[in-house]
C-alpha cells in the first residue's frame, strides 16, 4: 500500500514544507519502498508527498501526477483508466 500526505501552511515558507514533506516521505517510506515523489505549489503554502509501492504498472505510476497544464495535481492510491 502506498502512503500520501500532504500539509498546508497559513503563511509561505517553501523550506520548511519541504522538509516536512522530507520527514512525512521518510516516516512513510516502509508503506512504498519503490519510488517517491513531492510537490509544492510555486507559493510555498501547499505540499504534497507519496511514497509508492508497485504492484501493478511497474515502469509507470510516479506521483504527484498533473493535469495538462500543470494546474491541478493530485496523489492517490489507486488507478486510472482511460
Amino acid at each position: 500500500m502506498c502512503g500520501i500526505g500532504g500539509q498546508i501552511l497559513l503563511q509561505p515558507a517553501r523550506n520548511t514544507l519541504q522538509k516536512s514533506l522530507d520527514v512525512l516521505v521518510e516516516r512513510q517510506r516502509h508503506r512504498g519502498p519503490d519510488g517517491e515523489g513531492s510537490w509544492i505549489d510555486a507559493a510555498g503554502r501547499v505540499g504534497l508527498a507519496h511514497v509508492r509501492l508497485s504492484i501493478i504498472d511497474l515502469g509507470g505510476g510516479h506521483q504527484p501526477i498533473h493535469n495538462e497544464d500543470k494546474s491541478i495535481w493530485v496523489v492517490f492510491n489507486g488507478e486510472i483508466y482511460n
